[in-house]
């Protein structure tokens, strides 16, 4: 017989912290929500990305209805978009809100932090919409489920305030600039963080996008590694990179950083990258989005599943936030699988 012997957040810190579990950690690191589960909760986007009461019952029915061992209520990454002069369109309620007008895009603009920052950032509805979600969490669970922050890095936040195509150019032709965007911007998720824990958050999820997708390992270790190394130990709580597609050539420099685990894509194999991570840092993920879960079914998922817990993973994960198509069953199957490896009593 299998026996669960561990709560949810116990679970959760000891699989971030590479200790004995019951059963293997399902969680919800990025996003796990989807039209079907809206529909369950009766909450439903643009309202859960921009009122605190929907925000929290729509992230909290991870747990209550799917059964993941963490809650996630900051679902995409442009939360702190607007606080920074970006503009955001939160109104589409079949997406997830994206900046759409980057202040910094225009070459002439002065590189710094908007008038009143700090106190302005915090009093920005959507920044204050995301901690009282995560206060409306915290009491309703009280200690029971790990509840996750989530803040952009300096290079996410450069993407949204300069523009991608831009900020990536000048990597190579202005590299001054960005440094000087990096400098400016690090201040923003140490203090979101912080603000996020003070509101009841027990780790926080540090999403930076400096992705093999689009840029060498070498920009990673020379301009954001030793960021990474000053800033992550500033955050009095465990910290979860997240770090979307191919970067296997980077986890050598992902487990010196400082976080305390890598939320990895499908795109790199599961046991290539335990292998990596040498057990310098704890890996969360790696069950894939587009094709597994979104398209295929329960069997399918089981096997991918199985795979990423054979490999070593120590949190089972989707890969990134989960497609809005995405059906309820097969995420929980993910828990399913997670509860069948349980330990035999």
């Amino acid at each position: 017989m299998t026996i669960e012997t561990m709560t949810s957040k116990q679970r959760f810190l000891a699989a971030l912290n590479g200790e004995a579990l019951d059963r293997p950690c399902a969680a919800s690191i990025t996003s796990v929500v989807n039209f079907e589960l809206m529909d369950i909760v009766g909450s439903h986007f643009p309202e859960a990305n921009t009122d605190p009461e929907p925000m929290a019952e729509l992230a909290a029915s991870a747990h209550d209805v799917m059964g993941f061992d963490s809650v996630m209520p900051i679902f995409g990454i442009a939360q702190e978009a607007t606080a920074l002069g970006c503009v955001v369109d939160f109104s589409d309620p079949g997406n997830l809100p994206t900046p759409q007008y980057a202040p910094w895009a225009d070459r002439a603009a002065e590189i710094r932090l908007p008038e009143g920052f700090p106190d302005s950032f915090l009093e920005d509805k959507y920044v204050k919409c995301s901690l009282d979600a995560i206060r409306l969490l915290k009491a309703h669970f009280g200690n029971e489920v790990m509840i996750l922050g989530k803040v952009m890095g300096p290079w996410t936040l450069s993407y949204h305030v300069y523009n991608v195509q831009e900020f990536l150019m000048d990597t190579l032709a202005d590299p001054e600039r960005v440094r000087r965007s990096l400098d400016v911007l690090s201040e923003v998720p140490i203090m979101f963080a912080k603000a996020q824990l003070a509101a009841g958050a027990d780790a926080i999820v540090w999403a930076d996008h400096a992705t093999g997708d689009l840029i060498r390992n070498t920009m990673y270790r020379d301009f954001l590694l030793w960021r990474h190394q000053a800033l992550v130990p500033q955050v009095p709580a465990p910290v979860i990179l997240h770090c979307c597609g191919r970067s296997l050539d980077r986890i050598e420099f992902f487990r010196d950083a400082g976080f305390d685990m890598y939320h990895f894509e499908s795109a790199n194999g599961a046991e290539k990258m335990v292998d990596g991570a040498q057990g310098k840092i704890r890996l969360a993920g790696n069950i894939n989005n587009p094709q597994v879960l979104m398209q295929q079914g329960p069997a399918e998922v089981r096997a991918e599943v199985q795979r990423a817990i054979d490999a070593g993973v120590d949190i089972i994960a989707p890969e990134c936030a989960v497609p809005l198509q995405t059906p309820v069953q097969n995420l929980k199957t993910i828990v399913e699988v997670c509860r069948e490896n349980a330990r035999t009593q």
